[in-house]
């Protein structure tokens, strides 16, 4: 049971008040965080997206400025296989899931630099049984007051037990803002986090529609090579029948059965790349290989992706969407609050400190009012020489300042060269597309006439031969270049930092 014997002498309560009051003044003195506040940089851009177009006026494309395409911008091809491809890659890659950790990490890292800001309270209790030397500094003063120094000192230096608890509380008031800068850091290496995350996201998604579309291309240009083929046996067996009746030369044979075994030699090197396509969509789904192999190996319709129509937004929203530019940000939003943190370090702190607890040597006493101990006050750290250190560490903090706005303006410039690239290689590949389908329709009159001339007598089977070869080489390119203009549409949307 506690006893009150009354209040403490007021001279005690004085010097507390005092040492109070002067720590308040300081912590009033301090108005603002030391180092320079941060301004978001203005991110040079075009006003239209043919103001930073660098190739021939003939490669610039027609976009559509009023209105942004949707995040999940592969569904604008409306495929249901790669819509769900997208979808399980978004639920289950390793990659992504790193990605979202490193996020996680940085708010709980907040959180912890964001403790700092308030008071410390901890609670202890000791049981420490002791014995004091009999010529240690607490007997000393034995020699001095003279008397049965032997006796004293023997009393004194018996064994007994210290009981103890109690509670301290601290709180350092951040007078230069050095927490408050801190924080701030912290905050920007969230927002960094969180930007390399929709990175993480964009590639993901990148990866995965332009991996998807190479498959498809290669599987559209292993179905082409089978009708080839199969073709190319019906021309054999017809060339054969005319060699039999003597119509033809066994030469005209040879040829054909040469131009055959090419085609089919084609075919091995495009099932492994069926394969490998395979394999690398199942790792961006974090799958093991062939995993996929019955639901990707459907039959697909022989055309090619139809490709939705442009709507890419204002370039000047560039700057505020794409993850890259938003991640060079928060690192010189981040590098500009260190600032503040280094100078901080120059100057002195205040903690403010207080202690309450029970101290006593006879366990019956413990909770006595009488066994009360207590302190409270402020302390002062003020640094004096440290060789330059903490001066070094600001003229550092100031260089990667200027390292991360060097690298703002880089990342901005860089981005807006993707874009135009991305592009200008959208319209060449979509140019060339006609043109090749022109192409394709050519040869293929060209080949049926040189069919008819040679079954008729008119012409050798060299022009027949040269025709066949110039049609399947004519829609084997169409077919990669089809492919190619898909996946330089996904390059459009991953230029643009299409994630949100």
């Amino acid at each position: 049971m506690f006893e009150l014997h009354g209040p403490t002498p007021a001279p005690r309560f004085g010097l507390v008040t005092g040492a109070l009051a002067l720590a308040l003044a300081l912590i009033l003195a301090a108005c603002s965080a030391l180092g320079p506040d941060f301004t978001r940089p203005a991110a040079s851009g075009p006003d239209t997206w043919s103001g930073w177009h660098a190739a021939d006026e003939s490669l610039l494309m027609p976009v559509d400025a009023t209105r942004a395409l949707s995040a999940q911008w592969w569904q604008a091809f409306n495929d249901p296989v790669l819509n769900r491809l997208e979808q399980r890659a978004l639920d289950a890659s390793p990659d992504l899931q790193s990605a979202a950790l490193r996020f996680a990490q940085a708010r709980v890292q907040r959180s912890v630099v964001s403790a700092q800001r308030g008071p410390e309270i901890d609670a202890g209790a000791g049981i420490d049984r002791q014995r004091q030397s009999e010529y240690g500094a607490a007997t000393r003063m034995l020699d001095l007051i003279g008397g049965n120094r032997a006796a004293l000192a023997q009393a004194l230096s018996r064994p007994f037990t210290l009981y103890q608890a109690g509670f301290d509380a601290s709180w350092e008031p951040d007078l230069w803002g050095r927490v408050s800068r801190s924080i701030e850091a912290a905050d920007a290496d969230v927002d960094a986090q969180a930007a390399l995350l929709d990175l993480a996201r964009l590639a993901l998604a990148s990866d995965m529609a332009r991996n998807y579309f190479e498959l498809r291309t290669t599987q559209r240009q292993l179905g082409l090579a089978r009708e080839d083929a199969a073709a190319l046996r019906e021309r054999t067996e017809i060339v054969r029948e005319r060699v039999k009746a003597g119509v033809v030369e066994h030469g005209d044979l040879d040829r054909q059965q040469a131009e055959l075994a090419a085609l089919d030699a084609q075919l091995p090197g495009l099932l492994a790349q069926e394969g490998m396509g395979i394999n690398q969509i199942a790792l961006l789904l974090g799958e093991p290989p062939a995993s996929l192999r019955r639901e990707l190996s459907a039959p697909i319709e022989a055309g090619p992706a139809a490709l939705p129509d442009f709507a890419l937004g204002l370039p000047s929203e560039v700057a505020r969407r794409r993850p890259d530019i938003l991640v060079a940000e928060a690192r010189l939003h981040r590098a500009t609050a260190n600032i503040g943190v280094a100078r901080a370090e120059l100057h002195p702190s205040i903690r403010l400190g207080a202690h309450f607890g029970y101290e006593s040597y006879l366990g019956q006493e413990f909770g006595d009012w009488r066994s009360r101990t207590w302190s409270v006050g402020p302390s002062l750290s003020l640094p004096l020489f440290d060789r330059g250190r903490r001066k070094t560490v600001i003229v550092l903090r100031e260089l990667e300042q200027q390292e991360a706005a060097v690298n703002y303006q880089r990342t901005v410039l860089g981005a807006w060269q993707e874009i135009d690239d991305a592009l200008t290689a959208y319209a060449a590949e979509l140019q060339r597309s006609e043109h090749l389908k022109d192409r394709v329709q050519r040869a293929a009159d060209v080949y049926a006439l040189s069919r008819a001339r040679y079954t008729a007598g008119a012409t050798d089977f060299i022009a027949v031969l040269d025709g066949q070869r110039s049609l399947l080489q004519a829609r084997r390119d169409l077919v990669a270049s089809e492919g190619r203009l898909s996946a330089q549409y996904v390059a459009i949307n991953k230029a643009i930092g299409n994630v949100r």
